[in-house]
């Protein structure tokens, strides 16, 4: 990207601040995982990862070891097009029981598991995989006895990786 996306100008604010504040219409806890000296200027507090290099997987996992909720919402930075609406809808597939997240199904019926909910229960999980450096969080989601949302609006999940795509969302969003 060239850039730090996180920190990319949306709608007159930071990407990261404009998704935290869609997360913040559903959950009244709302924290960005990373280097506190770069974020911590967005007016969430941030949480710097539990293990660095880790990626997605560390991010997620920082994030269960640091809240204590039951059920935690993990959006990633590069998703401008999450909604309340969506997240709000996964939160009502949280059920009691054998399952330990709740992941939508986006493009091409893949998972999508930087848009989703966790248990606390997915911990010792994301620790081995951590640990034993396995942190693709697709190849992880089955072990996390996930319940797969269908049904959504796959526009939900475009994420910004290169300059075209951030090009694009720009575009529709005018």
């Amino acid at each position: 990207m060239g850039q730090d996306k996180a920190l990319l100008p949306y709608h007159g604010e930071p990407l990261t601040v404009a998704i935290s504040k869609t997360v913040s219409q559903i959950t009244e806890c709302v924290h960005i995982i990373g280097d506190p000296a770069r974020y911590g200027h967005l007016g969430f507090p941030v949480i710097a990862d539990a293990v660095a290099g880790c990626g997605p997987a560390g991010g997620i996992y920082t994030a269960l070891l640091q809240n204590e909720a039951e059920w935690n919402v993990v959006v990633a930075c590069d998703m401008p097009n999450v909604t309340a609406e969506l997240m709000r809808t996964l939160a009502s597939h949280a059920v009691q029981g054998p399952r330990d997240c709740i992941v939508p199904l986006g493009f091409n019926g893949q998972p999508e598991p930087l848009c989703a909910i966790y248990h606390l229960r997915c911990r010792p999980v994301l620790e081995r995989a951590i640990r034993e450096n396995r942190l693709r969080m697709r190849d992880l989601v089955a072990e996390l006895r996930p319940v797969l949302v269908s049904g959504t609006d796959p526009g939900c999940f475009v994420n910004v990786n290169t300059p075209a795509d951030w090009r694009q969302v720009e575009e529709a969003a005018r």
